[in-house]
């Protein structure tokens, strides 16, 4: 991940300081690409520990086309509870409950999760429903489609960037959009990312759509190739510069390798039972809190 910590030297360098929506502050670069060889390793990050269970989840809960955080809480994954959560607080059915309890409120009662859990007409909604003059499109199935019948196509693209619907969105895509090439075989992906937070969110983006490129050669018959990953506003907060600085302090370590069911075949099969990464020696966790 000789990559991810040249981001994190770089933006130490030569960030610029910027304030931002949450009112957190940044130090932020416009501009950078990384890429990762995914014929190497599984792209996971060693110098501090992630949470697979999160980044699989979420995933799944993506390509299901879902946006409330019902599953997600069903499964014990907590990366999206903070916005639901503030909006029921400031609300005249707050309880007093703490961002824990809320979450169990959310997996147990459908009725609450219906109210409370919904996001908006976030990334799954976009990647399975884009609305369109025809009706809805899923732009995974249409994508997958186009790949079989034209591998060369250089329209292979799925956006969750929908301007018509962002102020109805909890939070604006971050990871905005995606292209796919196919070359020699193997299947590579690019995404652009309008807004980076390097220290939490970048390392879960990049393992998050090295799977989808996985699930995605899986499903095509392809091999896995690269997956590039394109930032625009790259940040560290400035709540997270000593995790940062500690965590290039590290040596990163071997990368593990991916296992899938070879019984799925299809994008929309997989679940987390289908997938594990061996040999994952992570360095200990770092923990930083979220802005939101």
């Amino acid at each position: 991940m000789k990559a991810y910590h040249e981001l994190i030297e770089r933006v130490l360098a030569e960030g610029v300081k910027k304030e931002d929506r949450t009112g957190t502050g940044t130090l932020s670069v416009f501009g950078h690409q990384m890429r990762f060889n995914l014929q190497e390793g599984f792209p996971m990050m060693t110098t501090k520990k992630l949470h697979l269970k999160s980044i699989l989840h979420e995933l799944i809960w993506f390509i299901r086309g879902e946006t409330n955080i019902r599953y997600l809480c069903q499964h014990g994954v907590r990366i999206w509870d903070d916005w639901p959560y503030a909006k029921y607080k400031a609300s005249a059915d707050f309880q007093g409950e703490d961002i824990r309890a809320f979450a169990a409120r959310v997996a147990e009662d459908a009725a609450f999760a219906a109210q409370w859990g919904e996001l908006g007409p976030v990334y799954g909604h976009q990647w399975r429903s884009w609305p369109g003059p025809n009706g809805a499109v899923d732009q995974l199935k249409q994508v997958l489609e186009d790949l079989r019948k034209n591998p060369d196509s250089r329209r292979h693209i799925v956006s969750a960037w929908n301007p018509g619907y962002i102020d109805q969105m909890a939070l604006p895509p971050c990871h905005a959009f995606f292209q796919f090439y196919v070359a020699d075989g193997k299947l590579s992906c690019q995404l652009y990312q309008r807004s980076a937070d390097i220290f939490l969110g970048v390392p879960f983006n990049i393992a998050s759509y090295a799977l989808l490129v996985h699930f995605m050669a899986r499903d095509l018959g392809l091999e896995v190739g690269d997956f590039v990953h394109t930032l625009g506003d790259a940040h560290i907060y400035s709540n997270h510069l000593d995790q940062v600085k500690l965590q290039i302090s590290r040596e990163p370590r071997a990368l593990p390798s991916l296992w899938l069911n070879p019984e799925v075949t299809s994008l929309f099969d997989f679940t987390y039972d289908d997938v594990r990464l061996d040999g994952y020696d992570p360095h200990p966790h770092i923990a930083g809190a979220v802005a939101v």
